[in-house]
């Protein structure tokens, strides 16, 4: 039964498909909607649509971009012999808000998931390698998500990588900050105490 009139129902829809919002949030972002002004609903439709329209993937790193190299593989102060392979757009955003990380990124868009149908053939591994290959890349850093997925999609790659003489390493996680070793798992321990460094 429909208690809004249809192009309502479908605009709640619509923020319902999008992930993470649940049918009262999309209706909470609905009535938003519908509560600006003309100019401020036209602004806010216009901005979707000119981002689906510009935002294309760089050449280089496969990271968003406004066409042509993003502005990271654009900057000069940027180290081209270190690599970060992440699995999607918004770990370039984690890394880059650590403010550590001066080195460039190669974006691929997933990772391999057989229970999701997701091959190697569905990522951008083909220009990874085609960059490696090129020369002056040293080290290639795997950071994909340390779960079952992030693994594979991890060692995969660095079996493909291995003939180019580069050093591959994998970020290194365990207890994060700020927790506490009680509530940890073994496996995290396990990988805390293979990350050890000196102090």
């Amino acid at each position: 039964m429909e208690y809004f009139p249809a192009p309502l129902e479908n605009l709640v829809e619509q923020f319902a498909r999008l992930p993470g919002i649940g049918s009262k949030s999309a209706q909470r972002l609905a009535f938003y909607v519908l509560s600006l002004p003309e100019e401020e609903a036209r602004a806010f439709a216009g901005a979707i649509v000119d981002a689906k329209k510009n935002v294309t993937c760089c050449p280089v790193c496969q990271n968003f971009s406004a066409g042509g190299l993003c502005p990271i593989c654009a900057s000069p102060r940027r180290d081209g012999s270190v690599i970060c392979v992440v699995a999607d757009p918004r770990d370039v955003a984690a890394m880059e808000r650590a403010r550590e990380y001066n080195g460039r990124y190669h974006v691929l868009h997933g990772v391999i998931s057989p229970m999701n149908r997701v091959g190697p053939d569905d990522l951008a591994i083909k220009p990874l390698l085609e960059r490696v290959a090129a020369g002056g890349v040293r080290e290639v850093i795997m950071a994909t998500n340390p779960d079952t997925e992030g693994e594979a999609t991890a060692m995969y790659l660095a079996r493909l990588l291995k003939p180019f003489d580069v050093r591959i390493t994998r970020l290194a996680y365990g207890i994060p900050v700020g927790g506490h070793l009680e509530f940890a798992d073994d496996a995290t321990l396990v990988r805390a105490l293979e990350g050890r460094r000196e102090i």
